[in-house]
């Protein structure tokens, strides 16, 4: 049976559709971001991970949020601006969605219920982090202030990069 992550797809920040699909046989960090908040400095973390693995299969996928204390709020050319500018990020970056409440995008519904968080599904704060692994299974949540080198350490660890 086909995972049903790869048949999700997303907006990039360009506009263009994005199948999950593409990133099949891939490690995937889902991380749902904002360029305002405390946590905002993790892009860097983040950034130095993809760069260490990506030759290695890990891709990171950043989806911007507006839903925590106004922290996203502006359009697609000035998160670009802000991500690449401010931090570098090279990895793929996407519109922005609603992580949480009726609006959630699709592929943060799936994944939320496949894994729950403390206190239930909901994501608590940006940075949240899911790690789904080369056959498409979410296996890993990552709390908000989880940094990238923890998350490093985990991949290491399992062997995973």
């Amino acid at each position: 049976m086909e995972a049903p992550f790869y048949g999700f797809s997303a907006l990039s920040l360009q506009g263009r559709e994005i199948s999950m699909n593409d990133y099949r046989g891939k490690m995937v960090l889902a991380v749902n971001t904002a360029s305002k908040c405390g946590l905002t400095p993790q892009f860097e973390g983040l950034e130095t991970l993809y760069r260490k693995y990506k030759d290695r299969g890990l891709v990171i996928l950043g989806f911007p949020s507006n839903q925590f204390a106004n922290q996203e709020p502006g359009d697609e050319a000035s998160i670009a601006e802000g991500c690449v500018l401010n931090y570098g990020v090279s990895f793929p970056m996407f519109s922005k969605i609603s992580v949480n409440g009726p609006e959630t995008h699709p592929l943060y519904r799936y994944l939320k219920e496949e894994l729950r968080g403390i206190g239930g599904g909901d994501i608590k704060w940006n940075f949240t982090k899911f790690l789904i692994d080369r056959e498409g299974k979410p296996v890993k949540r990552f709390s908000p202030s989880t940094v990238p080198e923890k998350i490093d350490r985990y991949l290491q660890k399992k062997n995973l990069v």
